[in-house]
């Protein structure tokens, strides 16, 4: 491994979702949004299964810790979407 990878700080998070459709939905939203940091931060989304999995890897620990908390404000802004508006949702109502 050459120095400049060594310096890199990997985390992967793994979400569970209720569906591989709900996890694909969580992912398509999440990754319209560039990293404001290209060169100091790497993002890999993927579903896995039911699984969101997310990887980072960033030049630091704070920007690690930084990166995931946007991340997971943003899965649960996701989730919230989906409970309020998803098919689960629709049947779950009871009709006007």
């Amino acid at each position: 491994m050459s120095a400049a990878t060594e310096s890199w700080h990997t985390v992967t998070v793994r979400i569970p979702f209720a569906s591989g459709e709900h996890a694909t939905i969580a992912k398509q939203a999440i990754e319209v949004d560039a990293e404001l940091q290209p060169q100091a931060v790497q993002r890999i989304l993927a579903v896995e299964d039911d699984n969101l999995v997310a990887t980072f890897k960033t030049l630091t620990v704070r920007l690690a810790r930084l990166t995931v908390n946007g991340f997971l404000e943003n899965v649960d802004l996701v989730v919230r979407t989906l409970e309020e508006f998803g098919e689960d949702a629709k049947r779950q109502k009871p009709s006007s």
